[in-house]
């Protein structure tokens, strides 16, 4: 059996998988109180359940061990990207029955990252120990980018989706069949959660998903490109995962300003923010779906050598400077300014600092919307979950 077909087919068992295991765990989520309850500083109005990421995270185990396993395309780094994937999916889901700290978070990410990469390998920068840490460094960012992306309905499935088929197709090009094979089984299962998922969301994927899907894009985009050297190594490394970079880099600026915790959650995101210009969270989707979509194509003209990679990555910065300066502009929050204080959305409990944000430039010149149906990936621990929390519509 061809390449092609069998990594179809696991593309395909992980989507039913997928959209036939979400539901039952949605079920079980709710009858249990495993839900995302509103909160001062999420923009969600409902409690919805989590546990949509074990859904993502055993669809694409299983589907990619089912399709690689007897056909002899298993190999020891693939095991590896598995288990520490798994490892992931462990973790999140720990933290969202009980939030952990920070710093045992990192511990774990960090130990997990450096076990990919001495399996797998990395890009050459500069050589020695330098290229190493630089992986070890980025999968954990790019692992907690995504964790922070989690905040629409849909935003961080999609993104995994346009990341993960262009992946896909890298890793087979490559003659890496079985990593295609689990890139494949990635995106279909995110596709079959997607069907719940979708605006407005009827499950969230928790820390367990948004943790899986980070790390195990991460880890396969560094072992994939592990023969890549020079500049052309950070560039097919950032370029995929620009979205989820930016929206890292806004989140702890305009905290940073704002004088707020960096670690505290809020409706500072790209998509909120692009949610108070008036777009609907699906065209918010769609617009971080294409910027996402024109990275990845962009990474793969610098990997074929038709664009030079230090052109690639001065765009990259230019684009995202600019970016992160027009979003800054936009009040991070409802009460950043007056106009949004007269327009009735609902006041956070974290409070910035008059005048905060945007460069100096005023906020009351945008006309702000509410941002329903969206959440912010961190919980507070003050929002301890009970087994008598409401259900979610149905």
């Amino acid at each position: 059996m061809g390449a092609a077909v069998v990594t179809t087919s696991a593309g395909c068992a992980a989507l039913l998988l997928g959209l036939l295991l979400t539901e039952p765990l949605r079920r079980f989520a709710l009858r249990h109180g495993i839900t995302d309850r509103p909160g001062p500083r999420k923009a969600h109005t409902c409690p919805t359940p989590y546990l949509g990421g074990v859904a993502v995270g055993a669809a694409t185990l299983a589907a990619a061990a089912v399709a690689v396993l007897p056909r002899g395309v298993f190999d020891p780094v693939l095991g590896v990207v598995l288990g520490c994937s798994a490892l992931m999916c462990v973790l999140g889901l720990i933290d969202d029955l009980r939030q952990l700290s920070v710093r045992f978070r990192l511990c774990v990410e960090t130990s997990a990252a450096a076990v990919v990469v001495l399996a797998g390998g990395c890009p050459t920068i500069l050589g020695g120990p330098f290229d190493a840490v630089f992986a070890i460094v980025w999968i954990v960012f790019v692992t907690n980018a995504f964790n922070l992306l989690d905040n629409m309905d849909g935003a961080a499935s999609s993104l995994c989706v346009v990341i993960g088929a262009f992946l896909c197709a890298t890793a087979l090009a490559d003659g890496r069949i079985g990593l295609a094979v689990l890139t494949a089984a990635l995106v279909g299962a995110c596709l079959g959660f997607l069907f719940h998922n979708r605006h407005p969301a009827r499950i969230f994927l928790g820390d367990a998903g948004s943790l899986f899907l980070g790390f195990m894009l991460a880890s396969v985009m560094t072992v994939v490109h592990h023969d890549v050297d020079g500049l052309s190594g950070p560039a097919v490394l950032l370029l995929p995962t620009l979205v989820p970079a930016l929206d890292t880099t806004l989140v702890m600026l305009s905290r940073y300003m704002e004088a707020r915790p960096l670690l505290q959650g809020g409706t500072d995101h790209i998509s909120h923010r692009l949610r108070r210009l008036g777009l609907t969270v699906p065209q918010v989707v769609r617009v971080m779906g294409a910027f996402a979509m024109a990275g990845c194509l962009a990474s793969v003209l610098v990997a074929h050598g038709v664009l030079a990679p230090g052109v690639a990555l001065v765009a990259a910065c230019a684009v995202g400077v600019g970016a992160v300066r027009l979003l800054l502009v936009i009040p991070a929050t409802a009460d950043a300014s007056p106009a949004f204080s007269a327009s009735g959305v609902h006041r956070t409990a974290s409070q910035s600092r008059p005048g905060g944000g945007g460069f100096g430039r005023r906020h009351r010149s945008l006309r702000p919307t509410t941002v329903p149906h969206s959440r912010e990936a961190r919980k507070p621990a003050t929002l301890p979950r009970t087994a008598g929390t409401p259900a979610a519509p149905q």
